[in-house]
């Protein structure tokens, strides 16, 4: 009987170990699914998160020329992933200061129908993507608004002597690409637009961005107060040092873009700084704000393409972006207003062809 009991407890043993290997082995392949299933859905969320307009095909081929590429030597594009691109690129990366729902209204967007491009940046990438130059146009430069096509049909007027950031205004991205090529005659290979409300999640995915003023800020409009030091702003901080103008220098659009620029560099060091790699969570409220927030060409509307920008520019530091504004001077029409400086400007630009 003795060794019957023990057969028996030996097998019931066996049983519970077996029982229990079974469980574990559920337990991880149920975990694994629900990976995957995780990660499925993540990527279907923050890949119908970006909105993108055909830039490309509203406008056709009345545009500045595309720059040459240079071919892949041959032997480097393997079966298993394809070289990152290295060649020079053109963004024009917008701040629409309104777009719908109540988060950007509560940020001071104001109304949907109301639009216009708040902050406007040539980003140009330098062969190589190791360098970069971002270039700032003011919104109060007049210019000359080409005629541009609309989505419901038909096409603006041409308008002489009207306010650069008017373009997004009358004809949206479209209109906006079409005004800055015809200034610059420079062909902007990729459109991005991001909104007031994605900006402040963007900065406050970050953990905050550290900026430093050489004077005091005092803007009732942007409802920004701080004193001349260094700063860890908040998303909402952060966007009325973007938006700020009226409580530094001369209260001109200027000094504005001066912070503005100031706060790309700043986003830039933190990016760098923050390893999102080992923090998943982090990683993703970043993703999850970042492409909330965008509006794309046709050619960045997807989370791969996205991320293979991003990749491309991992040789690219704070440091070796240059950022500086288009050469202007006071209209003379209007004291308010500015106009390109010639011949500088244009041979900023060509410098960016």
């Amino acid at each position: 009987m003795t060794g019957l009991d023990e057969n028996g407890d030996e097998g019931r043993r066996r049983g519970r170990r077996s029982g229990a290997l079974k469980a574990v082995g559920l337990t991880l392949a149920g975990a694994l699914v629900l990976g995957a299933a995780a990660a499925g859905w993540a990527y279907w969320h923050l890949n119908s998160n970006i909105k993108s307009v055909d830039i490309n095909s509203a406008l056709g081929d009345d545009r500045p020329a595309k720059a040459v590429t240079t071919p892949t030597p041959s032997g480097t594009v393997t079966a298993s992933a394809a070289p990152l691109p290295t060649k020079a690129l053109n963004i024009l990366v917008l701040g629409s200061d309104s777009r719908s729902g109540e988060e950007n209204q509560a940020l001071g967007g104001g109304d949907s129908s109301g639009a216009r491009s708040d902050t406007a940046m040539v980003v140009h990438l330098d062969a190589g993507r190791t360098t970069a130059t971002v270039v700032s146009i003011p919104r109060d430069t007049l210019v000359t608004r080409p005629s541009c096509p609309l989505s419901s049909g038909g096409s603006t007027a041409v308008a002489y002597n009207s306010m650069f950031n008017s373009a997004y205004s009358v004809g949206g991205p479209v209109c906006a690409v079409k005004t800055v090529e015809s200034i610059t005659d420079v062909r902007m290979d990729h459109y991005i637009e991001i909104d007031f409300a994605g900006f402040a999640k963007l900065v406050d995915a970050l953990g905050g961005v550290t900026v430093t003023t050489d004077e005091d800020i005092d803007d009732d409009d942007s409802h920004l107060k701080l004193d001349a030091g260094t700063h860890e702003l908040d998303g909402e901080q952060a966007l009325a040092f973007a938006r700020t103008r009226h409580g530094i220098g001369d209260g001109s659009d200027l000094g504005r873009i001066g912070l503005q620029q100031k706060l790309v560099k700043a986003l830039l060091e933190q990016i760098s700084s923050t390893n999102l790699l080992t923090d998943p969570a982090k990683l993703y409220r970043v993703a999850d704000a970042v492409t909330g927030s965008l509006t794309t060409d046709t050619g960045l509307n997807s989370l791969t393409e996205l991320m293979r920008l991003g990749e491309s520019l991992h040789g690219l530091s704070a440091d070796r972006v240059t950022t500086v504004t288009m050469p202007v001077v006071t209209a003379p029409s209007n004291q308010y207003r500015v106009v390109a400086d010639e011949p500088e400007a244009r041979e900023l630009w060509e410098s960016l062809r």
